[in-house]
C-alpha cells in the first residue's frame, strides 16, 4: 500500500461524487476591518489579481466605505478577472447605487436580524427589517444585478423569524444567502443544526460566513458544509474583525485534500500570499499557524528527522513544496545521535556512531535549546540521504 492516508482516507468516508466548495476571498472587505489594517488601492488591485490567479470564486470589496474603496472596486470590476467581483454593501437601496456605479454584476447586502442586532444597533422592528430586505433584493434584481444577502447574526436570531426572511428574499429572486456566526458562538454541531434548518426549506444556494472568537471558525465551515452550505468565506491568514474568519490556506487546502473538493486551486501561491499580506500589514502569521507558518514544516525531534529522512510522509501529510513552503531541520538538544549525526554530515564530517553520541551530548550541555535551523533544500536532502545510504553500505 504506497497511499500511507489509506486508512485515514476510511474514516473520513469520502463520497464517490465528491461535492464542489466554493471559495469566496474576503480579504479585500473582511481582512479590511482588522485593527491597523488599511490597503492602497494599488495593492487592493495586486491582491485581488493574486487571488484571482490562485482560483477562488468570488472576490469581495465594499465601495462604500471610503473613495478609494470605490476607485478601487472599480478598477477591479474592470480587470475582466474570472473570479466574480462581489460589491458589499448594507441593505440599502442607496449603497446598491454605490455598486451599481461601480459597474458591479455581484452585490452582497447584510441585515442584522438577531434581537439584539434589531433592537440596539438598528433600532427597527422584525416587521421593518424584513421589509428592508425584500426592498434591497427586489431593488437589485430590478437592476439586473446578482444578489448574496447576509442575515447577519443569523446563529442567534429568532430561528422562525430566521427563516421566514430566508423564504421572503427567496420568493424575490435572492441568488445566494449567506449564514452568518458572526461573534463566533456556535460549536460545529450547532452551526450543523443552524446550516440545515435553512438548507432543508429553501432552495437558494448559501455561503457561511464564520469568525473564529473561540478558535472554532475553521470547524464551523466545514460543519457548515456537511449541512449544505457550497461557499465559505475565506481571508489571507485569516485576518478580519477581531480574530478573523477562516484562513484562505487551511480552508483550500482541507477542501483538496480532506474534502476531495474539485477546485482548481494553486496551492503554490500560498505561503506568497500570506508573505504578502505581512508585507503590506506587518502582521506576521504566528510561527506554527498552518500551512505557511514557519514551523508547520519544521523537525525537531531526533526521531522525526531520521524518519522524514526516509520518507517525509512520516511526519507531513503535505509536502510543503505543494503549498510554497519548505521543510526546515532544528539542530538543539533533542536532535538526538541521529540528529547529530545528521549535522556532521551536513558539515562534511564523516559521522561515527561513538562522535554523533558525542555530539549529541555536547548540545544537551550546552542548555540553549534550539541551537540551529538548516532549511532542507533539495541539495541539503539529497545529501544527507546519500550519506546515510553510505554509511549503511559500510
Amino acid at each position: 500500500m504506497n497511499d500511507p492516508n489509506y486508512y485515514a482516507d476510511k474514516y473520513n468516508a469520502y463520497e464517490d461524487t465528491p461535492k464542489r466548495i466554493r471559495v469566496l476571498d474576503s480579504t479585500l472587505r473582511e481582512g479590511e476591518q482588522h485593527p491597523g489594517v488599511s490597503f492602497s488601492i494599488k495593492q487592493r488591485i495586486q491582491i485581488a489579481w493574486m487571488l484571482d490567479y490562485f482560483g477562488v470564486d468570488q472576490i469581495e470589496i465594499s465601495p462604500i466605505v471610503s473613495p478609494d474603496h470605490k476607485e478601487a472596486t472599480k478598477t477591479i470590476i474592470k480587470q475582466g478577472l474570472r473570479a466574480d467581483i462581489v460589491s458589499h454593501g448594507r441593505a440599502l437601496t442607496e449603497d446598491i447605487d454605490i455598486s451599481l456605479s461601480c459597474d458591479a454584476k455581484w452585490v452582497a447586502a447584510y441585515l442584522g436580524i438577531s434581537d439584539i442586532h434589531l433592537k440596539d444597533k438598528l433600532r427597527i422592528t422584525k416587521e421593518q427589517a424584513l421589509e428592508r430586505a425584500v426592498k434591497t433584493v427586489s431593488y437589485a434584481k430590478d437592476h439586473g444585478l446578482k444578489i448574496r444577502f447576509t442575515v447577519e447574526d443569523g446563529s442567534r436570531a429568532e430561528p422562525e423569524f430566521l427563516l421566514k426572511i430566508c423564504k421572503a428574499i427567496q420568493e424575490v429572486g435572492v441568488d445566494r444567502i449567506s449564514l452568518p456566526d458572526t461573534v463566533g458562538i456556535m460549536r460545529p454541531i450547532g452551526m450543523y443544526n443552524f446550516v440545515k434548518s435553512i438548507h432543508s426549506e429553501i432552495d437558494t444556494p448559501l455561503d457561511v460566513h464564520v469568525h473564529n472568537d473561540i478558535g472554532f471558525a475553521l470547524a464551523n465551515a466545514f460543519s457548515a458544509c456537511e449541512a449544505g452550505v457550497d461557499q465559505i468565506h475565506t481571508t489571507i491568514d485569516g485576518i478580519g474583525e477581531r480574530t478573523g474568519i477562516p484562513s484562505l490556506a487551511e480552508v483550500a487546502v482541507a477542501l483538496t485534500y480532506l474534502y476531495k473538493s474539485p477546485n482548481d486551486f494553486r496551492l503554490d501561491m500560498l505561503a506568497d500570499l500570506s508573505r504578502l499580506i505581512e508585507q503590506y500589514t506587518t502582521i506576521k502569521p504566528y510561527d506554527s499557524k498552518p500551512i505557511v507558518g514557519t514551523s508547520a514544516y519544521k523537525h525537531k525531534a531526533g526521531t522525526h528527522l531520521a524518519a522524514i529522512l526516509k520518507n517525509p510522509a512520516a511526519y507531513e501529510p503535505i509536502p510543503p513544496r505543494v503549498v510554497g513552503n519548505h521543510r526546515t531541520i532544528v539542530f538543539g538538544e533533542l536532535a538526538g545521535k541521529t540528529g547529530a549525526g545528521y549535522l556532521m554530515s551536513l558539515l562534511g564530517i564523516k559521522p561515527d556512531n561513538e562522535t554523533a553520541k558525542k555530539v549529541a551530548a555536547g548540545l544537551k550541555n550546552l542548555r540553549m535549546g534550539d541551537v540551529l535551523d538548516i532549511p532542507l533544500e533539495d541539495r541539503l536532502e539529497r545529501k544527507i540521504i546519500n550519506d546515510e545510504k553510505k554509511r549503511n553500505i559500510e
